[in-house]
């Protein structure tokens, strides 16, 4: 069949479109490993390796964040602009965008589809649920655009993700009280985060896993403190007014005030498993001696600059490794030092893990500090 000559400019038109909506399928799957294996850690020895069309810099980067009420989101968000700024960072980075979205998804979806539809090379984001995001990624790779999720990461394995193991940070807090309490029974508090969160739900599921496993029989009652500390120390001390003393209380976040409500209810120390608060760390050395066993370990703020420089990677043509496991740092009651794990000079609000060796990143207090929460205009 013949093809009209006025017909051909629009059907090569068409093509061109079809070409340039399918140019880009996503990463390749590739051998590993990758550059820096000490810090680009594979989850496991399963973990498949990425590879993306390799673009020239300097990128154009946004941080999708959701839900900006606790001082963790608030650091990491600061954590995001004072690194992009470091020495043999800053040169990688055009511009770099952080806005956060609230809680709703359709609101996070919207706002990462706008970033790719603008044309920007890497999206780093903290997702507001595990589910959901499957038309984020396809549009992602059809413009070979590099989505890093991290903190709370997807249900997938079609992105490349940053992350401490978050079902060991719930065991680990379960192992510490079962040792401290020193008993199989008794009762335990559970200060849970932000509800709907896969950190939040593999936390609980780590901690579960441990102190209901035979012989424990623990009476266990769970609050909501929405890893916030004014809210974690309204919920505790309810708690407290309503069921009396509990012999243990894992808080996954808010750790500061959990003890402030224990202290302002005349509630004697027990042993607490919480987060890396510097208020958290200063309590624990003060009142140590008075029973206040405490473990203090940490989902850095940090990770944001690890998933940054991961992106930056990526967009460098380097093999990643799909899910990228970063150690789980942190302390207790026999190994916290001031000036070097906590700082009695520093608020309590400071998170305190924010360095990472095996990686080249450190961003100082003042780096941190010097920067705002506000959305990028």
């Amino acid at each position: 069949m013949q093809i009209k000559k006025q017909m051909l400019p629009a059907l090569a038109g068409v093509a061109m479109l079809l070409g340039n909506a399918t140019a880009f399928a996503g990463p390749k799957i590739v051998s590993g490993p990758g550059p820096a294996p000490e810090c680009f850690k594979p989850w496991s020895a399963q973990t498949k390796y990425f590879q993306w069309d390799r673009k020239p810099g300097p990128y154009r980067i946004a941080v999708v964040n959701g839900f900006v009420g606790n001082t963790w989101r608030i650091q990491m968000i600061k954590t995001a602009k004072a690194y992009a700024e470091q020495a043999g960072v800053k040169g990688d980075i055009k511009e770099l965008k952080v806005i956060s979205t609230g809680t709703d998804v359709a609101a996070q979806l919207g706002a990462m589809e706008d970033f790719i539809n603008q044309g920007y090379d890497a999206i780093v984001t903290i997702a507001v649920s595990p589910e959901g995001f499957d038309r984020v990624i396809r549009l992602a790779d059809k413009n070979n655009v590099v989505v890093v999720p991290f903190d709370n990461i997807l249900d997938t394995d079609k992105v490349m993700m940053v992350n401490e193991d978050q079902t060991e940070l719930g065991a680990m807090p379960g192992r510490f009280l079962l040792k401290e309490m020193g008993k199989t029974t008794g009762k335990v508090l559970e200060v849970r985060g932000l509800p709907g969160n896969s950190v939040d739900r593999d936390r609980h599921i780590g901690f579960r896993k441990v102190m209901e496993a035979a012989p424990n029989s623990f009476q266990i009652t769970e609050v909501v403190g929405n890893w916030d500390d004014g809210t974690a120390q309204k919920v505790v001390a309810d708690a407290i007014a309503v069921h009396g003393r509990f012999d243990g209380v894992y808080v996954q976040g808010g750790s500061t005030g959990v003890v402030r409500a224990m202290m302002d209810a005349k509630h004697p120390f027990v042993p607490v498993a919480g987060e890396s608060e510097n208020g958290f760390r200063k309590l624990i050395a003060a009142h140590e001696k008075d029973g206040l066993k405490g473990l203090s370990i940490g989902q850095s703020p940090g990770l944001v600059a690890i998933s940054m420089k991961a992106a930056i990677s990526a967009l460098k043509g380097n093999p990643m490794p799909q899910l990228i496991s970063i150690p789980i740092p942190g302390g207790d009651y026999s190994t916290l030092k001031d000036g070097v794990n906590y700082w009695s000079s520093l608020t309590d609000n400071f998170f305190t893990t924010n360095e990472f060796a095996p990686c080249g990143v450190n961003i100082s207090a003042t780096e941190i500090m010097a920067k705002d929460e506000a959305n990028s205009k």
